[in-house]
Order: C-alpha cells, then sequence, then structure tokens
C-alpha cells in the first residue's frame, strides 16, 4: 500500500490533471475503445462513438494533452493508443462503480 508521505505534490497534481481529462462520457468511450493495446485513427473512433470527427479530434487533443493517450503517425494516419495500460483499470472500476 502507497503512504501518503510517499505521494509528493507534483505526482498527485498530474494525476488529478489526468482524471480531470477522462471525467466525460466521450472520453470514458474513447478509453474504453483504446484497451488491450488497441490503436485507433481518429476516423475509426468518431465512425465507432457516431460522433463528428471534429468532436473526436477535440477529445483525443485534451487526452492527449494531459498524458492519457499517446499518438503516432503511419503514413497518413494517426493512430492513438493508451499511454498507460493500466488506465484500464480505473475505467472498469468505474463501470463495477455504477453497475446495479
Amino acid at each position: 500500500m502507497v503512504e501518503i508521505k510517499e505521494l509528493d505534490a507534483d505526482r498527485l497534481e498530474i494525476a488529478a490533471s489526468m482524471l480531470k481529462a477522462i471525467a466525460h462520457p466521450m472520453r470514458i468511450a474513447i478509453l474504453k475503445h483504446l484497451e488491450g493495446g488497441k490503436r485507433l485513427t481518429v476516423t475509426e473512433i468518431h465512425e465507432l462513438l457516431e460522433i463528428e470527427q471534429s468532436t473526436t479530434s477535440h477529445h483525443l487533443g485534451i487526452l492527449k494533452d494531459k498524458g492519457v493517450l499517446c499518438s503516432k503517425r503511419e503514413g497518413k494516419n494517426t493512430f492513438y493508443y493508451l499511454k498507460y495500460d493500466v488506465l484500464s483499470q480505473i475505467i472498469n472500476s468505474l463501470q463495477a462503480c455504477t453497475c446495479e
């Protein structure tokens, strides 16, 4: 178990910033689609979620800016993926908390 004294303010600030970025229904849905090491393009994500491509790009930008996602350009496509696979556990925990 992590002791309080082991948590420094900078790391807590980064963690809080990541959680704030995740805290949106569409962003949670994006993360669900990227679980298990999946790498998807903006087009693939917007088609899966049935939202505008510009809206998808906006959400991906926020997640990438806050360190939740990474991207890699391959030819004409940019693929997005989870920066840390452990983020899936956060999403799964949220789902478990909302089940009745």
